[in-house]
């Protein structure tokens, strides 16, 4: 009968054990624009608020912030790796209603596929925003009146 009562005990107790989780951090320095390779991380066994738990996560993604080594990697510290850098010549799309314009502009900003940067038309110097696309143009929308 003792034997009975100390099984329901025992669950009691291992369900109030809060579950270990191991948090991502970097083996080393990171610095900004850095893409990440997975020798560049390893798990702990603290459970950091925050952190990534698995590093493929983080693999091939690049440092948006400088990340020290022992230091927590954090989703909003990694971003797509840019395929666009500052003053890089790069073609600007622009389609609406059937219209298509394809023009070269000067790149103002870093971005990877889905960020939103500036450009510089060539001719004009006018400046607009646009999104990378992930075969490193540049797309405008029409903007809406």
């Amino acid at each position: 009968m003792k034997s009975l009562l100390s099984v329901p005990c025992l669950l009691v107790v291992l369900t109030m054990v809060p579950a270990k989780a191991d948090s991502v951090v970097a083996t080393r320095l990171l610095r900004s624009e850095t893409v990440i390779q997975a020798d560049d991380l390893t798990l702990n066994g603290e459970d950091i608020p925050g952190a990534l738990t698995d590093p493929a996560q983080a693999v091939g993604k690049e440092v948006r912030v400088t990340i020290y080594a022992g230091r927590p990697v954090r989703p909003e510290d990694l971003a797509a790796p840019a395929i666009i850098d500052r003053n890089q010549v790069v073609t600007l799309n622009y389609s609406y209603a059937g219209l298509n314009i394809a023009t070269d502009v000067r790149a103002l900003d870093r971005g990877g596929p889905g960020d939103r940067i500036r450009v510089m038309n060539l001719a004009s110097r006018t400046t607009v925003t646009g999104v990378v696309m992930v075969d490193g143009t540049v797309n405008v929308a029409p903007t809406k009146n």
